[in-house]
C-alpha cells in the first residue's frame, strides 16, 4: 500500500513537471538580457519593451482579442438560442441536430480548416478579417451548445409554462426564468468558446488573409528565427489567465462567506 502511494506521488510529480516546466522555462527566459534561450545572462525587461514597440506583434494581440470577443459573443447568443430550441423540439430532430453539432468537434481541425477554405474560395469571398471571424464563430457554436444542453436537461419543463400562466410573455419567460436557470452552462460555453478562439491556429492559418494575423499565426511565422519577444508575450498571456482563474475562484468564495455571515447574523 505504501509503495503504491509512493508510486502515485512520483507519477503525479512527473505529470505536473511535464505540463508546467515548459511554461516556467518560457517565463524565466522572457527576462533574459540576451537573445539566448539556453544561457541566462542577466535580468532584463528589454523583450517586453521590444514587444510593445513591435507593431506586427501588437496587431496580432489586437486581432486575437477582438476576434475572440466577437466570436464568443455571437456564438454564445446563437448557441443558447439553438440549445433552447432543441430542448423544445421532438426527439428525432434533437438527436439529428446533436449529431450534426458534434461533427465539427469530432473532425480534426485540419479537415474543418480545409473545408472552410474551400467554401470561401468557391463563393469567391476574399480571405481576411471577415473570413477569420466567421470561421471562429462557426467552430465555437458547437462548444456552446454542448455546454448548455446538460443544464437544459436538468430544467423542469413546467417552469416556462408556469411563467406564461403568471402573465409573462414568451420573451420574458426566456430571460427571467429559463436563462437564469442555465446561466452556469452559458458562462461555461462562453469561456470555452473564448479559449478555443484565442488559442486556435490550424483553422486561423487556412482562413486568414494577408495582413491579418492572430497570435498563433504570428508566432508560427516567427519560429524560423529566435525571437525572445514571443516569450514575453507568452508570459503576459499566462499572467492574464492566472489572474482570471484566481479571481473566478476567489470571488465566489468571498460571496459565499459573506452570505454565511449574513445568515448567521
Amino acid at each position: 500500500m505504501k509503495k503504491n502511494k509512493t508510486f502515485h506521488t512520483i507519477y503525479l510529480i512527473l505529470i505536473m513537471a511535464f505540463f508546467y516546466l515548459p511554461i516556467i522555462y518560457v517565463v524565466f527566459f522572457s527576462f533574459n538580457a540576451s537573445r539566448s534561450l539556453t544561457n541566462f545572462t542577466g535580468f532584463s525587461l528589454r523583450w517586453y519593451e521590444k514587444m510593445f514597440k513591435t507593431r506586427s506583434m501588437m496587431e496580432s494581440i489586437y486581432y486575437s482579442t477582438i476576434i475572440a470577443v466577437i466570436a464568443t459573443a455571437v456564438s454564445t447568443v446563437a448557441g443558447t438560442i439553438v440549445a433552447i430550441g432543441l430542448s423544445k423540439s421532438s426527439k428525432l430532430i434533437r438527436q439529428l441536430v446533436t449529431q450534426v453539432n458534434n461533427l465539427p468537434m469530432l473532425n480534426p481541425d485540419i479537415v474543418t480548416a480545409i473545408g472552410l477554405m474551400l467554401l470561401f474560395s468557391t463563393i469567391n469571398v476574399p480571405t481576411g478579417f471577415g473570413t477569420l471571424l466567421l470561421a471562429h464563430i462557426i467552430f465555437c457554436i458547437p462548444y456552446v451548445i454542448l455546454s448548455i444542453m446538460p443544464k437544459l436537461r436538468q430544467l423542469d419543463d413546467n417552469l416556462a409554462e408556469a411563467a406564461l400562466d403568471l402573465g409573462c410573455t414568451p420573451f420574458q419567460a426566456l430571460y427571467k426564468v429559463i436563462i437564469p436557470q442555465i446561466k452556469e452552462g452559458i458562462i461555461s460555453g462562453a469561456l470555452v468558446a473564448f479559449t478555443m478562439s484565442f488559442d486556435d491556429f490550424v483553422i486561423s492559418y487556412f482562413t486568414t488573409g494577408p495582413g491579418v494575423n492572430n497570435i498563433s499565426t504570428y508566432v508560427y511565422a516567427t519560429t524560423k528565427r529566435i525571437n525572445p519577444s514571443v516569450n514575453a508575450l507568452s508570459t503576459l498571456i499566462v499572467a492574464a489567465i492566472t489572474i482570471i482563474m484566481v479571481i473566478s475562484n476567489v470571488v465566489p468564495l468571498i460571496r459565499e462567506r459573506r452570505k454565511r455571515h449574513e445568515e448567521a447574523a
